[in-house]
């Protein structure tokens, strides 16, 4: 199975971070994520996170350090994680493709039944196991 490159956002504001649900009708639907998406060909893991928040939520973002990446693999494809800060710059959240976000304290991040892939993202954070 071909391994996909996706990136990954942790956005930060007031001590919280910003996960959206996926919605119903798409792999993993009802599953929380930090918000990115697939890579195209030639694109830096920045500027595919850039345009991924932009066309998900309607909002700029800067993009800062590199958090970690995760590995996993689904039934359906198998994926490596690229997880960056980003700062909101501009724009207000829309939901273009997400039915819901929202503003989570790290420590209750084990709240919400997030994707796979994502779970590791959880413990650098928070530095729980």
């Amino acid at each position: 199975m071909k391994k996909k490159q996706v990136t990954a956002a942790v956005i930060e504001k007031d001590g919280k971070v910003l996960i959206a649900q996926r919605r119903i009708g798409d792999a993993l639907a009802g599953k929380w994520e930090f918000p990115g998406g697939k890579m195209e060909p030639g694109e830096t893991p920045e500027a595919c996170l850039r345009r991924e928040l932009m066309e998900e939520f309607g909002v700029d973002t800067e993009i800062g350090d590199f958090i970690c990446s995760s590995e996993f693999e689904y039934d359906h494809f198998h994926i490596e994680l690229l997880v960056y800060r980003a700062r909101h710059i501009s724009g207000e959240f829309q939901l273009n493709d997400h039915a819901a976000i929202v503003w989570v304290k790290p420590a209750d991040l084990h709240k919400y039944p997030l994707a796979s892939a994502d779970l590791p993202v959880i413990e650098k954070l928070t530095g729980a196991k």
